[in-house]
């Protein structure tokens, strides 16, 4: 029950608190909420698409086998 309640209270905040952030980001950058939030949720996708190719890059498995056929 206890958890219930915790997972209710962080599901009312968390929105709260994220257009709270855009507010602030945005009122520091003298600019409207709107173009703020939607050029953060851009930014998000694109560092999150290098962020994926990069993991992908360094995936342990790939760079062994990388090694094993650079060794033969």
């Amino acid at each position: 029950m206890l958890i219930l309640s915790i997972v209710r209270t962080l599901a009312v905040l968390i929105p709260s608190m994220l257009n709270l952030a855009v507010w602030a980001l945005a009122r520091s950058l003298n600019m409207p909420e709107p173009p703020v939030h939607h050029t953060s949720v851009f930014v998000f996708a694109q560092v999150q698409t290098i962020e994926n190719r990069i993991g992908k890059a360094l995936c342990p498995v790939r760079l062994m086998r990388r090694l094993l056929a650079w060794l033969r």
